[in-house]
């Protein structure tokens, strides 16, 4: 009597591969690529950056020095953008003005997270008699109308400091207070999670403790918030030069260009003159913008756009 065996078909299924296990920066990279406007701005600002160094090298045209022969050209092969009332080439400023208006910007913001992440983390962390006193210490700064208070400051420290430095001195002594209040949100909130508690009853001194786990859990606010501040000092710098009292005339930015529109003559019929200041700052802003806006959806977790 045969014994049929019943055998079963073996079929070779390909087992899947494991899903990588990416890291919260490695998503939030991913997600932000993936933004085609907040990337399309990146290269824009990059693309401004890059030519506001590499003006000496792009033009030797003199930015400073006045053509009686050559004032209110307007766009030709020889200046392509046309030349001011005082005869020197719109599109030379335009590339210098981008390094002094980037510059204040730059140096502003850093200033700025810089002293507003340390008096927000330290009041945070500590409490009680010291966050009071810097907190009031920074609604004595809040207090004070910004644009009036660094016109008076820029004009008393005139003979002590000079030109651009002078600005970004007297911006970044009165910009870091909102800095520092959403900094100590946040490490008010953050300082009564089990880790934090397991950190102090282990010894760990307080500055051990915001440098290595508090402040790496609020960068992304510090991150987002930074690009903020560097658009709203751009804008800051552009004011107080269209009114004189920012960067110094005889220096070129993207502001001190646009005080020429003041003229009604200029404004009317000479628009080679503050169109291609107010385009480029315009653009300028909206970037920094979208790409702030990226980075928030990038950098948040609930966010799957």
């Amino acid at each position: 009597m045969e014994v049929i065996h019943n055998k079963k078909e073996q079929t070779n299924v390909p087992l899947s591969k494991p899903k990588k296990i990416m890291s919260p920066w490695a998503m939030a990279r991913r997600k932000f690529f993936r933004n085609k406007l907040a990337m399309i701005s990146l290269v824009y600002l990059c693309i401004v950056a890059i030519f506001s160094i590499l003006a000496p090298y792009i033009t030797s045209t003199d930015i400073s020095r006045v053509n009686i022969g050559q004032m209110s050209l307007s766009p030709s092969a020889e200046h392509w953008l046309g030349t001011d009332t005082s005869g020197r080439d719109v599109f030379t400023r335009l590339l210098y003005g981008g390094r002094v208006s980037l510059l204040v910007g730059v140096c502003c913001t850093t200033l700025i997270m810089l002293f507003g992440t340390v008096i927000g983390s330290i009041a945070g962390y500590a409490g009680g008699f010291i966050d009071n006193i810097l907190m009031r210490f920074t609604d004595f700064i809040l207090n004070f109308p910004f644009l009036v208070f660094v016109i008076v400051l820029n004009a008393a420290l005139f003979g002590v400091v000079s030109g651009v430095w002078l600005l970004i001195i007297v911006i970044s002594m009165l910009g870091w207070g909102g800095v520092a209040r959403v900094v100590r949100s946040k490490i008010l909130a953050e300082k009564e999670n089990e880790y934090i508690m397991a950190a102090v009853s282990i010894g760990c001194k307080p500055r051990k403790i915001i440098w290595k786990h508090l402040l790496p859990n609020v960068s992304t606010t510090i991150i987002v918030y930074a690009t903020i501040t560097f658009a709203t000092m751009i804008v800051a710098e552009s004011a107080l030069s269209y009114l004189g009292f920012g960067v110094p005339q005889e220096v070129p930015s993207w502001g001190n260009m646009l005080s020429a529109s003041q003229q009604s003559e200029v404004l009317q019929h000479m628009p080679w003159i503050w169109i291609p200041p107010a385009l480029v700052l315009t653009l300028t802003i909206l970037s920094i913008n979208f790409i702030g806006e990226g980075l928030k959806d990038a950098l948040n977790p609930k966010s799957y756009r």
